[in-house]
């Protein structure tokens, strides 16, 4: 599917670089689980056309406030259209902000840079918002409720109102699920998947075919057989 580009006048993107002049991830650890999610959101809301999903893209909340931004590893924009961007300008997208965004962990992540992105997210409108820490195993959640982001206590098993997904922490790893059951896979292992359906259709086709054929074989046979009957003078029908 070719994605639409979605293009801002030249003096908006002046006053809103693309860049936030921080690096996507520290290590690959943080860089894996960021494709994880990213990508695997990508595949969710494929088919749905005003569902907009990105990855480290900055955020501009307020129009000619090119100073406030913010680029979470992950967000997902209901009602508003696929397509790339050098950034995501609020004012210039009908004023919708992200509903839901994720945030993984790294080392290089201080305690006041995290409130801060708490306290960014409360402000400008963030629905969900989800924290992970590889390292540790450790998952937060805040949900909107009453205009505040609010944490959410028992987040284990947890299904996101939104996107309808599911946390389940393992005793090693977060595992994400599919609303239909399906395990949120790396790109590797959607690969392996494919291959694997791949080689379990070619076998089936085999079985199916072998079967034809020795269903061929014993209809031969049997008219062989018949015809033979016949030559001798009886009634194969009636043997």
């Amino acid at each position: 599917m070719v994605r639409e580009l979605i293009e801002y006048d030249a003096a908006d993107l002046d006053m809103y670089p693309s860049s936030d002049g921080e690096p996507m991830s520290d290590n690959t650890i943080q860089f894996r689980w960021i494709v994880l999610i990213k990508e695997n959101l990508e595949i969710l809301f494929a088919k749905v056309l005003d569902v907009f999903v990105a990855g480290d893209l900055a955020w501009y909340p307020v129009e000619k406030k090119g100073n406030i931004k913010c680029a979470p590893d992950a967000m997902v924009v209901f009602g508003r259209p696929k397509g790339d961007r050098s950034a995501y300008i609020q004012y210039l997208e009908n004023n919708v902000a992200p509903q839901v965004v994720f945030e993984i962990l790294s080392p290089g992540n201080t305690d006041e840079e995290m409130v801060k992105k708490l306290d960014f997210y409360q402000t400008h409108g963030v629905e969900e918002y989800y924290l992970y820490d590889p390292s540790t195993n450790n998952l937060q959640g805040w949900l909107r409720a009453n205009n505040l982001l609010k944490r959410i206590k028992k987040v284990n098993n947890w299904i996101s109102p939104r996107l309808k997904i599911k946390f389940v922490l393992t005793p090693v790893t977060l595992e994400i699920y599919y609303p239909d059951g399906r395990k949120f896979l790396t790109p590797v292992e959607l690969d392996q998947q494919r291959q694997l359906e791949q080689q379990q259709r070619l076998e089936a086709e085999r079985r199916a075919q072998l079967e034809q054929q020795q269903r061929t074989l014993a209809e031969q046979r049997a008219e062989r057989l018949a015809a033979k009957l016949r030559e001798l003078g009886e009634d194969p029908d009636l043997i």
